[in-house]
């Protein structure tokens, strides 16, 4: 009996006394090698149990393992506030905000499936030459010496071994060593003269020279001759011979990979030839980034029809009595032209030697010695910013970056390798065109590779290619067949990053590891959901226990065990509202459990919007995989953008819609991907975007600060009576300046004790006890509360506190109304969740005075918020539009598109596939549509 008991405690996680952020103290048994279902309001409580609490815990211990010594460089992790945790396994957490901003990461490299291709390139790839497009060969000396009896028996020959080629210097010291090791002649740019003592060459001009080893006939009674000759010319020209016959005809000859014809030679490949993070392999020009910054002529010179004087060269500004101005005054009188002519009205030669220079001197007047001249050349604007750009202070580089514009790399075609690399092919491809395609076109690719291959390519290639492939497969299992190798990490959004991660874990075959994933589902049509479910009940079953964050109904359903957590949000969750398998939970009476039955739900309005009547058109956008599109946006409604991952819902909206407004509305310097025309500008004043970027990086920023709403309470502080007898000006209320915080912590209201082969320990400043200000701040109240109390306020204690502050009230309301009211006003920015850090930016644009013109932007605003949250926010969305205002939301959720007024689905499939508008109208029109996979989910919903 006691084994058995023994047994089942070892199937279970039990955590004792949780009390972590607003946990109540609570006690939890989750089952072992399951798929765990964690959901609750946005702020109940459950990040703070899955990663403050587990995943910290696991942490912890896994650093414990480590000797102190090792601990000591490490750093080690806070214990999180629990009592204990028993059956706890090594944690893995996939998080959204682990996402690499690094250029150079790629969906390829996270993956490592282009670290397999390199590897194949390196050892099976075929070498072709970049000047005559021949297969390139290499022989060995026996070769050599049998082709050189072949082709030109009985010819006089010289034997070459080059030792310079294509490069400028006097070479005296290396035609000292080549004398000294006894050879009499050099061939210098095709001419053979004798080695002098003090010999040298003209030092700027680019030389070509080569050790005369030999001069032979080509007779079998010489071989052995000839054959030392060889050896000692391979020698001297590190694996590289030339052969000069009677004609002087050059033939080239190599112990490595050459071109015949040319002489043209490459290195051994290595797997780090084809690495654009690598200097052996990445484009010089770029430096494996694919991109280069320019400066153009456009930007420089936004206006032309703009003077000089009036500022027409933006860099310039307008014209002042400085030494610039007068150079280029002396060059314009130089051609006949006026400094007050309109630049468009220019000679295009002048207006060419204003931005790239001109060797010819002009006579400047000085400033200094008036009546003399200075003679001077002038080196053109763009050259001048450019030599800024390279080694200027950051501040002018920031600045120079307004004009610069980011184009494909000329050299390289974005495909960010050197020209040797993209010049080993396996089927007639190279690894840049492999790394462009999408995954599904990948995956057909390498199916039968091995039928193209020759019997020694596919004696290397066996292994690698059963990597790639078994990677290549878990992509397509988790919905990210529409991605590309060589797509940035940082373009990804939070779910498909996450995703990915995902890919890589299980490609991994972990064993009983405790895996803990933060809302996989962001970023997933609902088609999709299908494979991600799949994916981690995969991961389940190899014997891993999997808890998931996550608001989605049909995850919950497709779980083992669900935890829900509530009731409220903040200070009224923290309690375990209901745990089981997904059927007791819906016999269960909770929030949660009642969406899920359908006894709660979202409604969907009785009638949809009109709208102004007015509309946005865009024509012709192309860029990416969008397939010249035409989008027609009817302002003054809710519009929902659909369609499946990977359909171009953000290539259109956010790449191509965004930027251009922004153009527009604030002379943003971003391009827009390629288009042909925008037609309703006219109606619309200002565009919004709202993303789930966090909203600040320290711990000193937070919602009142970043809301502004901190600034007018500072200001209130400032009026009371209190304060203006004491003469505090608002600097005195704030905890990042000195004056009136606490100087002992700086404003922190925290310490960092440093603590060898420890944790670092974070404890309240003894001096003002965590309150973040000094004792005499502090003495002065508003309704017999301090600032510093009013930091620790929720949003919802505050709407009370400010009732009677109307201009305090409205910024705090909107945090309210979009369902932060858990959230204290000083909150750490760094602890909010993307969800939060984006309803944040919500109620601070909201807040904002709206002019029934503005355009609001929103991608997958959703993420993170409950059923219930859904509702909140739908209220807030339906307010603006109802002033008049359009919102436009990228988005998968259902509820949310069920009650939009318009709907443009995208697709009809992800990547190369997709790229069209499927269908676009009312929900209920776009539900009819038989090849949209959106339509297919909405008919259930609004049925």
């Amino acid at each position: 009996m006691s084994d058995l008991l023994i047994e089942k405690k070892e199937e279970l996680i039990e955590i004792f006394g949780a009390r972590e952020h607003n946990l109540k103290n609570i006690d939890l048994a989750i089952p072992r090698n399951k798929l765990i279902v964690l959901t609750g309001l946005s702020g109940s409580g459950k990040s703070s149990l899955a990663f403050d609490t587990i995943y910290a815990e696991g942490q912890r211990r896994y650093m414990e393992s480590f000797s102190a010594y090792a601990r000591s460089f490490l750093g080690g992790m806070e214990r999180p506030d629990v009592d204990k945790i028993n059956g706890l396994s090594p944690v893995i957490s996939i998080e959204q905000k682990t996402t690499s901003k690094n250029p150079r990461s790629t969906v390829g490299t996270v993956t490592e499936i282009y670290d397999f291709m390199r590897l194949l390139f390196a050892r099976a790839g075929v070498a072709y030459s970049y000047l005559s497009g021949h297969k390139m060969v290499r022989q060995t000396e026996d070769q050599i010496i049998e082709q050189l009896f072949e082709n030109f028996r009985d010819k006089k020959l010289y034997i070459l071994a080059p030792v310079v080629k294509g490069r400028k210097g006097h070479y005296r010291e290396l035609f000292e060593q080549i004398r000294k090791m006894g050879f009499s002649k050099v061939r210098v740019d095709g001419v053979v003269m004798e080695v002098q003592p003090k010999m040298q060459v003209d030092r700027y001009k680019i030389h070509d020279i080569e050790i005369v080893v030999d001069r032979i006939v080509a007779d079998e009674s010489d071989r052995f001759r000839i054959s030392q000759s060889l050896k000692t010319a391979l020698q001297h020209g590190k694996g590289i011979i030339m052969l000069r016959d009677e004609e002087g005809n050059i033939h080239h000859f190599s112990k490595y990979l050459m071109d015949p014809t040319t002489g043209l030679s490459y290195d051994e490949p290595a797997p780090n030839t084809f690495s654009f993070n690598s200097p052996y392999g990445a484009c010089p020009t770029c430096n494996g980034l694919g991109v280069t910054d320019e400066i153009t002529k456009e930007s420089i010179i936004p206006d032309p029809s703009l003077s000089i004087t009036r500022g027409g060269i933006a860099p310039l500004g307008e014209y002042r009595d400085v030494w610039i101005f007068k150079k280029i005054e002396a060059i314009l009188k130089h051609y006949k032209c006026s400094i007050s002519t309109p630049i468009a009205k220019l000679p295009d030669e002048v207006v060419d030697i204003l931005l790239y220079g001109d060797k010819v001197e002009v006579a400047v007047d000085s400033v200094k010695y008036p009546g003399t001249k200075w003679h001077t050349t002038f080196e053109g604007i763009v050259n001048f910013l450019q030599k800024q750009q390279e080694g200027g202070t950051e501040k002018i580089q920031d600045w120079i970056s307004e004009f610069t514009i980011t184009k494909t790399c000329p050299d390289c075609d974005g495909f960010r390798l050197k020209k040797e690399a993209l010049h080993f092919k396996i089927d007639d491809k190279h690894i840049g065109q492999l790394a462009e395609m999408d995954i599904t076109s990948l995956g057909q690719w390498f199916e039968n590779l091995e039928e193209r291959l020759d019997e020694r390519q596919n004696t290397i290639a066996k292994e690698v290619l059963k990597e790639i492939r078994k990677r290549i497969g878990f992509l397509l299992d988790i919905g990210l067949d529409y991605l590309s190798l060589n797509r940035p990490l940082r373009t990804l959004s939070g779910g498909e990053a996450q995703r990915i991660r995902l890919a890589t874990q299980i490609g991994t075959q972990l064993v009983g590891v405790l895996y803990i994933l933060d809302e996989p589902s962001i970023g997933l049509h609902q088609r999709d959901n299908v494979k991600l479910i799949k994916a981690l009940q995969d991961l389940r079953d190899l014997g891993n226990t999997v808890i998931v964050v996550e608001h989605d109904k049909d995850m919950m359903l497709a779980a083992d065990f669900v935890i829900d957590i509530g009731p409220g949000a903040g200070r009224h969750g923290g309690q375990i509202v209901a745990a089981g398998t997904p059927k007791e939970i819906l016999d269960k009476d909770s929030l949660t459990a009642k969406y899920l039955k359908g006894t709660v739900n979202i409604p969907v309005p009785e009638k949809r919007r009109k709208g102004s009547g007015e509309s946005l058109i865009l024509k012709g956008a192309s860029g990416n995989n969008l397939k010249n599109v035409n989008l027609k946006l009817p302002l003054g409604q809710m519009i929902c953008v659909t369609g499946v991952s990977g359909s171009g819902k953000s290539s259109l909206i956010h790449e191509t819609l965004y930027p251009l407004l922004n153009q527009h509305f604030y002379k943003s310097k971003k391009e827009p991907l390629p288009y042909k025309g925008i037609d309703g500008l006219q109606h619309l004043d200002k565009v919004i975007e709202v993303d789930q970027s966090p909203i600040g990086r320290t711990p000193r920023s937070n919602p009142a600060t970043y809301t502004g709403v901190f600034t007018d309470i500072r200001a209130l502080f400032t009026e009371l009576p209190e304060a203006k007898i004491r003469g505090y000006k608002p600097g005195r209320f704030s905890f990042n300046v000195k004056g009136g915080r606490c100087e002992d912590c700086e404003g922190a209201g925290m310490k960092l004790i440093e603590m060898d082969f420890l944790p670092d320990v974070h404890i309240p400043c003894e001096t003002c006890k965590g309150k973040r200000y000094n004792r005499e701040t502090l003495e002065v109240r508003f309704k017999g509360k301090s600032i510093s109390d009013v930091l620790d306020m929720t949003v919802e204690q505050a709407v009370e506190f400010f009732e009677n502050q109307p201009k305090i009230l409205r910024k705090i309301k909107t945090l309210n109304d979009v369902g932060l009211g858990y959230i204290t006003l000083g909150q750490h920015a760094t602890t909010l969740s993307g969800g939060e850090a984006q309803r944040v930016k919500l109620a601070t644009e909201l807040s904002k005075k709206d002019t029934g013109k503005t355009f609001y932007i929103l991608d997958e605003p959703t993420t993170g918020l409950h059923f219930q949250d859904i509702e909140h926010l739908l209220q807030v969305l339906n307010k603006l539009v109802d002033k008049g205002n359009t919102v436009l939301i990228i988005e998968h959720n259902m509820d949310i598109i069920k009650v939009s007024d318009h709907i443009i689905d995208l697709g009809p499939e992800g990547g190369a596939l997709g790229g069209q508008i499927v269908t676009e109208g009312s929900p209920e029109k776009v539900a009819t549509h038989p090849k949209s996979h959106t339509a297919r989910f909405l008919k259930e919903e609004l049925s």
